[in-house]
């Protein structure tokens, strides 16, 4: 009722604005909330953001090393693989140089053989020639000393003859080692 109606009771108008003031008071105070949540959940955010770039840095870090690791290994897989065939290549061809040495050191052994038994024989042979040289030589002085017997004595003639025997006896030895080397 208006205020100029007499004998009314006039009713304060402070609940309207105590009310109105309470609720200006609360709605600062959640707007002040709000924008303090809304700042912390920003900053909370900001935070998780930059979080997650270190994260997706570090991954993205990690991954490329990954690949490089992976493709470093099949790199070496491959090096090593190369390497055992050169490896394998080099055993087998020392392997048949080893063979191809020991057919030669056999070939040498032989032919060292061979030049031993040829030495042995070009001495033995050698001892026979020299051994019938001086027999011979020896039988020919020995005719002439007979013919002529008259002219000397008799014991040194049959002292040259035991001694031509003996020459002649050393060129059948001789001989006789020389068919037995024949023989090996």
């Amino acid at each position: 009722m208006p205020a100029w109606v007499h004998g009314a009771t006039v009713v304060p108008e402070r609940p309207h604005r105590t009310a109105l003031v309470v609720l200006s008071v609360v709605l600062a105070v959640v707007v002040a909330a709000a924008g303090g949540l809304t700042w912390y959940l920003l900053h909370v955010n900001a935070a998780w953001q930059e979080h997650s770039q270190q994260w997706q840095a570090l991954a993205q870090r990690e991954g490329a090393d990954l690949a490089q690791a992976r493709s470093d290994l099949e790199a070496t897989r491959t090096e090593l693989q190369g390497v055992t065939d050169q490896l394998t290549t080099a055993q087998n061809r020392i392997t048949q140089l080893a063979d191809e040495k020991a057919q030669l050191g056999d070939q040498t052994a032989a032919q060292q053989q061979l030049a031993d038994y040829q030495a042995r024989i070009s001495t033995a042979a050698g001892q026979v020639a020299t051994a019938l040289a001086t027999c011979i030589d020896g039988q020919e002085q020995l005719i002439g000393y007979i013919e002529n017997s008259a002219q000397y004595d008799a014991q040194s003639l049959a002292t040259y003859r035991q001694d031509v025997e003996n020459y002649c006896g050393n060129a059948r030895d001789a001989n006789a080692s020389l068919q037995a080397e024949l023989k090996k």
